[in-house]
């Protein structure tokens, strides 16, 4: 077997990396000084209050108050984070704002691509939480979503969570059963759903399986839909049912973020039900802060101004995952299907560079 390895970085390309940074930054503010990635790794392994400080001083978490103790115990479950804090994870998104700059580029299998700036992404969020305000929406509610991989379920998720709410998705490509049998469990109060997708060049009607979803879920007091298929118009819904498009039109008020304990929930994923309903795995606000901006800064080496891509539907982590691409000012890629050959290209692409991280640490 050939041991050598694929490809090897210069002494200026890991000089250059954001994990470089952080080691020079921990000498200079901590006095910590590591020969080795392994070294590193085993500090945060061994001190893990004293790093996971560490991250949240590097990239100047924002702390509406502060915590008064990192870790509480050492034993799960019940051990709280960064107890007292509170924060909010939209608002570091757009810490990064830059009015012109491109916030989103949205790809579909038709070979069309388009992009969003940062003024329309936090003119329609603001948008968006506005309107969930006025359904009275607020801290803990849940709203969820039966969207594709495009930009409306971004621009969800970041209103919901400016206001403290709870956000939950599925992909479109999933039935009826499979949808209610995760959301029913958490009890949304509004939910965001696509008429349809496109596959393979094929359209995609949902609209029957949405009026399944929503009939199935008591909990709802409002649906607002995103008529992907059939472009503006939903008439093939009942009158109550709010199109999307209709809320952009308003002139929102300013985005303001809601400020959440640490510990509380910010949003709710779930197992692949193999075993069972599936299970609802609860995230928090400042846990995943920390953990995308370690994640994606240290070990996917995201910088500002980049575009950063991961194949993914909204029922996958990964999708959620690829939002924080927005925490550290890059330009996030979503498509929802793609051809297949530009598929393979991707793949390659990715394996390559899982290579050269992996083979950089």
């Amino acid at each position: 077997m050939n041991s050598k390895p694929l490809w090897t970085p210069s002494k200026s390309f890991k000089q250059s990396s954001r994990l470089y940074a952080y080691q020079q930054w921990l000498a200079e503010v901590y006095g910590l000084h590591f020969d080795s990635y392994e070294q590193l790794w085993q500090w945060s392994v061994d001190h893990i209050e004293a790093f996971w400080e560490s991250i949240s001083d590097y990239f100047n978490v924002i702390f509406h108050t502060p915590y008064s103790k990192i870790l509480s115990s050492y034993y799960m479950p019940g051990a709280k984070w960064f107890e007292g804090a509170k924060l909010n994870y939209a608002e570091h998104i757009f810490r990064n704002y830059k009015e012109d700059h491109i916030a989103i580029i949205f790809s579909h299998e038709s070979g069309s691509i388009n992009q969003m700036t940062w003024k329309e992404l936090k003119h329609k969020v603001s948008a968006m939480a506005s309107y969930l305000k006025t359904l009275g929406v607020t801290k803990g509610d849940r709203v969820v979503s039966f969207l594709p991989n495009v930009p409306e379920a971004t621009i969800s998720f970041l209103a919901v969570n400016s206001i403290g709410a709870i956000w939950s998705s599925t992909s479109p490509d999933f039935g009826v059963e499979s949808v209610v049998d995760r959301f029913k469990q958490i009890e949304p109060k509004v939910i965001i759903a696509t008429d349809g997708y496109f596959y393979n060049g094929k359209p995609f009607d949902k609209t029957d399986v949405v009026k399944n979803i929503v009939s199935s879920l008591p909990t709802l007091e409002k649906v607002i839909v995103l008529p992907y298929l059939n472009k503006m118009d939903i008439d093939q819904f009942p009158s109550d049912f709010v199109n999307i498009n209709s809320i952009w039109q308003d002139s929102p008020a300013e985005l303001t973020f809601e400020s959440v304990d640490f510990n509380d929930p910010m949003w709710v994923l779930y197992s692949s039900g193999t075993t069972g309903l599936p299970k609802p795995i609860v995230q928090s606000h400042g846990g995943i802060l920390l953990e995308q901006l370690k994640y994606m800064a240290l070990h996917n080496d995201v910088h500002e101004g980049e575009n950063f891509f991961w194949f993914s539907t909204t029922g996958w982590m990964m999708w959620n995952v690829v939002q924080s691409a927005l925490l550290l000012g890059s330009t996030m890629l979503c498509c929802w299907v793609v051809l297949l050959c530009f598929m393979m290209v991707v793949l390659l692409i990715l394996t390559l560079m899982c290579y050269g991280n992996f083979l950089k640490k």
